[in-house]
């Protein structure tokens, strides 16, 4: 029986060897959702645009929602609220359709020479493509808003590294789970609503008290959204040793999931 190496550094290598067939994969997962539409990828500007438009008035104007100053603008709480949801959205994405990415191509699993590690990576990828849309989006709400964007949203990319491990690692083992459970993708989109609110979206985390601040500011999705704002928004750089402990915990995580994913996909076309 074939087996698999649950090394990262073999998922390094797999990457190399077919970065342009997951290329090929990403970018066929992003055209096939606006297939068929009049309007194409435009829909992928469209769609942030509207949402930033909703949030706004649902949460500035209905439930008169403020950032911290009693002053703030319906403008700035938009900006705020939309910055975070750019983090959460690309998280639920990858995370909410990995529990699906293996049982959805069944003529994948059959074929032993595909490289099965790679389709969590499809889902990530689209979604990367979607947060960057939503990213230009808020980039002209911003230049209209406010003016120019502080120098150092240019280490946004840095600050969801972290993150984009965590998602990895969480694909991986999602992805094979939900071949043997079925229930899990229902259970995992249970628990993204759930994350959509007890992190911190729609408010800042220095608004929660103590207690529960300490608890909250340990998920991932909280720390990526908090450093993510403090970049594009605050124009602050994130403390350097706190980065690099969430890269450790981000890529321990990437190892355990692609060490679980290796390990499980033998039965993979048996179940599937």
């Amino acid at each position: 029986m074939h087996t698999f190496k649950t090394s990262p550094v073999e998922f390094l290598r797999s990457l190399c060897r077919n970065r342009q067939l997951l290329w090929a994969l990403v970018k066929r997962d992003v055209l096939a959702r606006y297939r068929g539409s009049s309007m194409g990828l435009l829909w992928s500007f469209i769609n942030p645009l509207v949402l930033l438009g909703l949030y706004t008035f649902v949460f500035g104007v209905v439930f008169r929602s403020r950032w911290g100053a009693e002053d703030s603008s319906t403008g700035e709480f938009a900006l705020l609220l939309f910055s975070g949801l750019i983090v959460f959205n690309l998280f639920s994405e990858a995370v909410g359709r990995a529990p699906s990415s293996v049982v959805n191509n069944p003529n994948y699993v059959t074929k032993v020479i595909f490289p099965l590690e790679l389709l969590p990576s499809v889902a990530l990828g689209a979604s990367v493509f979607h947060a960057v849309m939503s990213m230009l989006v808020w980039c002209c709400a911003y230049i209209v808003l406010r003016g120019a964007p502080p120098v150092t949203i240019l280490l946004a990319p840095l600050t969801l590294i972290p993150l984009f491990l965590v998602i990895l690692g969480a694909s991986w083992f999602l992805s094979s789970l939900g071949v043997y459970l079925r229930d899990i993708s229902q259970i995992v989109g249970l628990l993204i609503t759930m994350n959509l609110f007890l992190s911190s979206v729609f408010y800042p985390l220095s608004a929660l008290p103590e207690g529960v601040r300490n608890v909250v500011s340990v998920s991932p999705l909280t720390t990526a959204v908090e450093q993510f704002r403090q970049v594009v928004f605050f124009g602050e750089i994130p403390n350097l040793r706190h980065w690099l402990m969430q890269c450790a915990v981000g890529m321990l995580a990437a190892s355990l999931g692609f060490a679980w994913f290796q390990k499980t996909r033998k039965g993979f076309a048996d179940v599937v």
